[in-house]
């Protein structure tokens, strides 16, 4: 950050404290005491019946008398989250007055290693849908998949307007034609500084830095006050497209007065200021005259495109040309590039179905896979599955991201698998090849001084982050009992002069697996964890519909569990135990399926157990004749 524009009196000067009812007594011994929280099930999209750990609340004093500000008193306005709290990613909060309900962002999270099969996790629409006449639209901060990843799985069961910056409308409308939609939906485009009213509310577009154009934070202007979301944001004083943050803007609605403020916490625990984008320019420039007669090959999040237009530079500066592999990143250069915000001198971007006439020293490949994705196009090259890169030891790879927390494994896996070709790999830990698209401490305290809201509600994090945040916000005057941590479902009202949690709303996680949709819960997953841990055995049994009499087997089928050749002797053992059980069922004249399925499980599983200490998953089948 240059040094003239350093905040340097953030901490001395603490904004203004809120308003605050005049009658509320002092806090008594039960304040500063934190509830319990209570965590939604995994797999359900049941709602917490607890609200996570907050700040201590005064109790305002009501005694009979007619509590202070109660005539200015205004129509309540419902917060409700749906995602994004206690979590990273699956974004979306509904905002409810009267009649009106308006629905900002609607994204994705991506499975944990216990959702086995899994593709994606959204949130759970079950409130949208029983409310589904009194959605007025939804707005989108900008285009990444945490905040735009679910939209067409909302708009299959709503049909709203939907409001977004130019680059995000553009990822959205590719999601959109995916999933067949785009002819039904109503996307419109939207500008930073534009208004968009919908019903009894309004929202303004504010520019803010991020990791990717577009991005807005906006101001909700309800009949209860202002509400400020700041979105994902970083305060970048030398942006790469010149856009910096409108600053200016969220101080004139913090001197106009602002009622509640939810704001980015994914760095609340860093101290300082988040680096500028810029800087990563200077580190490609050094890389590439590092990388000599090399090929060069960077892998970053296709949706940074500030990014790759540093790479393009550079590789133009250099002599290079530049190819592109990866669908989400050829979808996002392709439309980046159209509508302008990605700028290519022509001749530069080449096919990758030609990059074998270009000498190395004359190639970018610029791809995905900086997450160590199993699909993606880097983890490809590294096992040898490229259908057009072979890597070799003539190729310099950087990887211009930093994993995201439970990615560290797959994103090593990868560089191990490229440096026994040969490459040379570059990431993070080496060099300063990646910045954060988040706001640290130092900006976020920034944000506080310049909104100053009456109340404070952490957003985007887990609770490390919201707690931290909160505790920031404290220090920054805003009076305790003013600021809630909340979670995903709780219910937040404010009428203008109290703020309060009043309910909850079924809220979740949504698991979706191929073309299924909330199919796959508790269950299943507990399932495929059995069968990925334990394996499968199947015993096939056919008898006698009048006698009971066994006909043919019990024949058993295992998969995952012992290889069978290796193993005769427990198998042969496996089937004398299983016609045990079927013989004990028909001696005891037990001819319900049921118990004799229960009685081969039974055994079958002790025996197995006895020999292994292990638990297959046992399907028996019973065919009579």
């Amino acid at each position: 950050m240059p040094e003239e524009l350093k905040q340097t009196d953030i901490s001395e000067k603490a904004p203004a404290k809120p308003r605050s009812n005049s009658r509320r007594r002092k806090p008594k011994a039960e304040a500063g005491k934190e509830k319990k929280a209570a965590i939604p099930k995994e797999g359900t999209s049941e709602a917490p019946l607890e609200l996570s750990a907050e700040p201590a609340r005064k109790k305002s004093s009501r005694g009979g008398k007619k509590s202070a500000g109660r005539e200015n008193r205004k129509p309540p306005v419902r917060i409700i989250p749906l995602g994004g709290l206690n979590e990273i990613g699956k974004n979306m909060t509904l905002y409810e007055c009267g009649n009106d309900i308006l629905i900002v962002d609607c994204g994705i999270s991506f499975p944990d290693d216990e959702m086995l099969g899994v593709d994606l996790v959204i949130p759970d629409f079950s409130y949208v849908e029983k409310n589904r006449d009194r959605i007025r639209g939804l707005v989108v901060t900008h285009g990444h998949e945490d905040h735009i990843g679910a939209i067409p799985y909302l708009l299959k069961m709503v049909d709203i307007p939907v409001y977004a910056t130019k680059l995000t409308a553009c990822l959205i409308e590719g999601k959109l034609k995916e999933h067949g939609l785009l002819g039904r939906a109503k996307l419109n485009i939207v500008e930073a500084g534009d208004t968009v009213k919908l019903g009894c509310m309004s929202v303004e577009f504010i520019h803010v830095n991020h990791s990717i154009p577009d991005a807005c934070g906006m101001a909700i202007t309800t009949p209860a006050g202002v509400i400020v979301y700041t979105g994902d944001f970083k305060v970048d004083y030398t942006p790469i497209d010149g856009g910096m943050i409108n600053l200016s803007r969220f101080g004139e609605l913090g001197s106009k007065g602002v009622l509640a403020m939810l704001s980015d916490s994914t760095n609340a625990e860093r101290p300082g200021t988040t680096a500028s984008e810029r800087t990563v320019g200077a580190s490609f420039d050094t890389l590439f005259k590092k990388s000599g007669n090399r090929r060069v090959i960077i892998a970053t999040f296709a949706s940074n495109v500030h990014r790759v237009q540093q790479v393009v530079d550079a590789a133009v500066k250099y002599g290079r040309k530049v190819a592109v592999s990866g669908r989400s990143m050829v979808n996002v250069v392709a439309k980046a590039t159209e509508i302008g915000y990605l700028k290519i001198p022509e001749g530069v971007l080449i096919d990758i179905e030609l990059i074998n006439r270009y000498p190395d020293n004359q190639l970018v490949i610029i791809t995905t896979g900086s997450q160590g994705e199993p699909m993606s196009a880097l983890t490809r090259m590294a096992l040898g599955d490229h259908r057009k890169v072979s890597v070799t030891p003539n190729d310099y790879i950087i990887i211009s991201a930093s994993p995201i927390p439970g990615n560290e494994k797959g994103i090593f896996r990868v560089i191990n698998e490229l440096m026994k070709l040969g490459a040379e790999v570059v990431y993070e830990k080496m060099y300063n090849i990646h910045v954060s698209g988040h706001a640290c401490q130092d900006e976020l305290k920034l944000m506080l001084g310049l909104v100053k809201p009456k109340y404070f509600i952490p957003f985007h994090g887990e609770f490390r982050h919201l707690k931290k945040h909160a505790d920031m916000a404290i220090s920054m005057g805003v009076p305790a009992e003013n600021v809630f941590i909340t979670d995903i479902g709780r219910v937040l009202e404010t009428d203008g002069v109290d703020m309060k949690f009043t309910g909850i709303v079924p809220a979740g996680r949504v698991l979706v697996d191929g073309l299924g949709v909330g199919d796959v819960g508790s269950i299943v997953l507990r399932d495929r964890k059995h069968l990925a841990q334990d394996g499968l055995m199947v015993v096939v049994t056919t008898i006698d519909s009048a006698t009971g009499e066994v006909i043919a087997g019990p024949d058993i089928v295992s998969r995952g569990f012992v290889y069978v050749r290796e193993a005769e002797e427990m198998m042969a053992e496996a089937k004398r135990v299983c016609q045990k059980a079927l013989e004990e069922c028909r001696y005891g004249n037990v001819r319900e399926w049921g118990a004799m399925k229960q009685a081969i499980k039974d055994q079958l599983g002790q025996y197995l157990f006895s020999k292994t200490k292990r638990n297959p998953m046992i399907l028996p089948v019973i065919q009579e004749v």
